[in-house]
């Protein structure tokens, strides 16, 4: 293996996990910030200058808070269930295609640790993966209200995962790729999927709280039905990975909206660019679009109020999952009339 490759990997596999984790941390003052706002309250303001070191005294809270383990829990599954909620969180950033190739001493650098050719059935694989985290760490706490709530968000997860996932296959036809890179090329400049997907950009959206566990789709952490959900028992930096990789999945998932209908890093008038300021502008567009769906998500959790758990499978599997197919035909249909296949 090239050793100069092996090392740009590397260094970008340790700034994306930097990146992630200062998102993550600066997301939850973001939050706290804009809530106040929108409830016409001061928010974090004492740690530093308009509060800015809070997200900083957080974790250090959270690092120095005594860790314990409930006698009757199972103790592996315990230690392992965020572990699982984390890391799944993270690796889904190796195949986000974050900019256009960088120029450094000589090299072309691609801003993307791995173009998988099959980048989306990766993403939709590791989704899958992290509902376990979230299972194990409902059910090896030994408490009933815990199971409780790692059920529900299990089965939110898993109906929405659905209706996700034939919203993909439906920008998967209009892309003719599975690879994220391939996707955002075909969206070059202004020729974004929104502008075609409208149905299916909102049914994903939809989604994509659900599969995070936003409100108003927050039930798993239902305070005054649930106490606080799946990680109840947990303390210290265990509690501290959850949630965690609550705001890192958030960040992902507006990542990849980004990509599959807001262009990923295009941007109108981006061939008057070249090199490294062509990249610099990519990297600025594609996070300004993703700062932009994070907006949103908190947004709406401070607006709209949490469904009945009744209510929210019904609109998963009765109202979603019909849309996204029904979507998916007509694109089917459309797409092939184009082609000539009927000819």
């Amino acid at each position: 293996m090239d050793t100069g490759l092996l090392i740009e990997k590397s260094i970008l596999v340790v700034l994306l996990f930097l990146i992630s984790l200062g998102i993550a941390a600066y997301s939850t003052y973001f939050e706290r910030k804009l809530a106040a706002w929108i409830q016409d309250r001061v928010g974090p303001d004492r740690a530093g200058p308009f509060g800015i070191l809070q997200p900083i005294a957080d974790g250090t809270k959270m690092f120095l808070k005594e860790d314990f383990i409930p006698k009757n829990a199972d103790k592996w599954l315990f230690i392992i269930g965020p572990g699982i909620a984390m890391f799944t969180a993270l690796i889904t950033s190796a195949i986000i295609p974050w900019g256009t190739d960088l120029e450094l001493f000589g090299r072309k650098i691609p801003l993307q640790v791995t173009d998988f050719n099959i980048g989306i059935l990766y993403l939709f694989a590791v989704l899958s993966i992290s509902v376990y985290g979230i299972m194990i760490g409902g059910w090896a706490s030994n408490n009933k209200y815990s199971l409780y709530g790692a059920i529900r968000a299990s089965s939110q997860m898993i109906s929405y995962e659905l209706a996700m996932g034939i919203s993909a296959i439906t920008i998967i036809l209009m892309s003719g790729s599975l690879s994220l890179s391939e996707i955002v090329e075909k969206q070059h400049g202004m020729n974004w999927n929104i502008f075609y997907q409208p149905v299916c950009f909102l049914v994903f959206f939809i989604c994509s709280l659900a599969e995070t566990n936003r409100a108003p789709f927050d039930l798993p952490e239902c305070e005054n039905e649930l106490i606080g959900g799946y990680h109840t028992e947990y303390s210290s930096m265990k509690l501290g990975l959850y949630l965690f990789a609550e705001y890192i999945a958030m960040f992902i998932s507006s990542a990849v909206m980004a990509i599959l209908f807001f262009g990923g890093y295009n941007f109108p008038g981006m061939d008057a660019f070249s090199g490294n300021t062509l990249a610099i502008l990519s990297v600025l567009a594609f996070f300004t679009k993703t700062f932009i769906m994070i907006f949103v998500f908190m947004w709406i959790r401070w607006t709209i109020p949490r469904f009945r758990f009744d209510q929210l499978m019904h609109l998963g599997w009765k109202a979603l999952i019909p849309i996204a197919l029904i979507n998916m035909l007509v694109t089917a249909i459309v797409i092939a009339f184009k082609e000539g296949w009927f000819n």
